[in-house]
Protein backbone atom coordinates (compact mmCIF):
# COMPACT_ATOMS: atom_id res chain seq x y z
CA UNK A 1 0.00 0.00 0.00
CA UNK A 2 0.97 3.35 -0.71
CA UNK A 3 1.77 6.31 1.73
CA UNK A 4 -1.49 8.65 2.02
CA UNK A 5 0.34 11.61 0.75
CA UNK A 6 1.04 9.78 -2.62
CA UNK A 7 -2.15 8.13 -3.28
CA UNK A 8 -4.66 9.42 -5.83
CA UNK A 9 -8.07 10.60 -5.25
CA UNK A 10 -9.09 7.65 -6.93
CA UNK A 11 -7.02 5.21 -4.48
CA UNK A 12 -8.12 6.65 -1.74
CA UNK A 13 -11.71 6.34 -2.53
CA UNK A 14 -11.45 2.92 -3.49
CA UNK A 15 -9.48 1.87 -0.12
CA UNK A 16 -12.34 3.34 1.57
CA UNK A 17 -14.83 1.49 -1.03
CA UNK A 18 -13.12 -2.01 0.01
CA UNK A 19 -13.20 -0.92 3.90
CA UNK A 20 -16.76 -0.37 3.60
CA UNK A 21 -17.19 -3.90 1.42
CA UNK A 22 -15.47 -5.32 4.79
CA UNK A 23 -18.53 -4.03 7.15
CA UNK A 24 -21.54 -6.68 7.50
CA UNK A 25 -24.50 -5.43 9.18
CA UNK A 26 -24.93 -2.13 7.18
CA UNK A 27 -27.58 -1.42 4.45
CA UNK A 28 -25.68 -1.57 0.93
CA UNK A 29 -27.62 2.50 0.87
CA UNK A 30 -25.50 3.71 3.64
CA UNK A 31 -22.68 2.00 2.54
CA UNK A 32 -23.22 4.41 -1.03
CA UNK A 33 -23.79 7.32 1.11
CA UNK A 34 -20.82 7.20 3.13
CA UNK A 35 -18.53 6.50 -0.16
CA UNK A 36 -20.19 9.43 -1.26
CA UNK A 37 -19.66 11.57 1.60
CA UNK A 38 -15.97 10.60 1.64
CA UNK A 39 -15.11 11.36 -1.95
CA UNK A 40 -16.89 14.53 -1.72
CA UNK A 41 -14.69 15.62 1.46
CA UNK A 42 -11.73 14.07 0.06
CA UNK A 43 -12.19 15.86 -2.70
CA UNK A 44 -13.18 19.46 -1.20
CA UNK A 45 -9.93 18.92 0.75
CA UNK A 46 -8.10 18.24 -2.36
CA UNK A 47 -9.26 21.22 -4.30
CA UNK A 48 -8.84 23.58 -1.36
CA UNK A 49 -5.32 22.73 -0.74
CA UNK A 50 -4.33 23.13 -4.24
CA UNK A 51 -6.01 26.71 -4.66
CA UNK A 52 -4.09 27.34 -1.09
CA UNK A 53 -0.67 26.08 -2.40
CA UNK A 54 -1.20 28.29 -5.45
CA UNK A 55 -2.18 31.69 -3.81
CA UNK A 56 0.48 30.56 -0.68
CA UNK A 57 3.02 31.23 -3.71
CA UNK A 58 1.66 34.09 -5.05
CA UNK A 59 2.09 36.06 -1.92
CA UNK A 60 5.24 34.96 -0.41
CA UNK A 61 6.98 37.91 0.56
CA UNK A 62 4.51 40.25 -0.61
CA UNK A 63 2.53 41.97 1.88
CA UNK A 64 0.35 43.56 -0.50
CA UNK A 65 -0.64 40.23 -2.10
CA UNK A 66 -1.06 38.75 0.89
CA UNK A 67 -3.24 41.91 2.18
CA UNK A 68 -5.83 41.36 -0.83
CA UNK A 69 -5.37 37.51 -0.57
CA UNK A 70 -5.01 36.99 3.61
CA UNK A 71 -8.89 36.14 3.16
CA UNK A 72 -9.31 34.12 0.96
CA UNK A 73 -6.44 31.53 2.41
CA UNK A 74 -8.05 31.80 5.52
CA UNK A 75 -11.47 30.25 3.62
CA UNK A 76 -9.37 27.51 2.16
CA UNK A 77 -7.99 26.62 5.23
CA UNK A 78 -11.34 26.56 6.89
CA UNK A 79 -12.87 24.21 3.60
CA UNK A 80 -9.61 21.91 4.32
CA UNK A 81 -10.25 22.03 7.91
CA UNK A 82 -14.55 20.99 7.46
CA UNK A 83 -13.52 18.64 4.84
CA UNK A 84 -10.69 16.90 7.24
CA UNK A 85 -14.24 17.14 9.98
CA UNK A 86 -16.20 14.89 7.84
CA UNK A 87 -14.05 12.86 7.17
CA UNK A 88 -13.53 12.21 11.23
CA UNK A 89 -17.02 11.92 11.65
CA UNK A 90 -17.24 8.94 9.57
CA UNK A 91 -14.06 7.41 10.57
CA UNK A 92 -16.13 7.00 13.79
CA UNK A 93 -19.14 5.91 12.15
CA UNK A 94 -17.48 3.20 10.06
CA UNK A 95 -15.77 2.61 13.50
CA UNK A 96 -18.97 2.08 15.34
CA UNK A 97 -20.43 -0.51 12.58
CA UNK A 98 -17.07 -2.49 12.61
CA UNK A 99 -17.66 -2.45 16.99
CA UNK A 100 -21.15 -3.52 16.64
CA UNK A 101 -19.67 -6.10 13.84
CA UNK A 102 -17.25 -7.76 15.88
CA UNK A 103 -19.64 -7.46 19.06
CA UNK A 104 -21.68 -10.13 17.50
CA UNK A 105 -18.53 -12.26 16.20
CA UNK A 106 -17.66 -12.51 20.05
CA UNK A 107 -21.09 -13.28 20.97
CA UNK A 108 -21.53 -15.87 18.27
CA UNK A 109 -17.91 -17.52 18.71
CA UNK A 110 -19.00 -17.48 23.04
CA UNK A 111 -22.15 -19.69 23.01
CA UNK A 112 -20.42 -22.70 20.31
CA UNK A 113 -17.53 -22.57 22.63
CA UNK A 114 -19.90 -23.03 25.82
CA UNK A 115 -21.85 -25.37 23.43
CA UNK A 116 -18.80 -27.69 22.71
Amino acid sequence: MKKDKTMTLDEKIKDFSDLLQQLDGVTDKKKRLWKEIYENAVTDRQNAYVLFTTLVEMVQDKSTEHAIHGKTMATYIERMSRANDQIIKLAELVSKSEQKQEEEIDAEEMFKKIGS
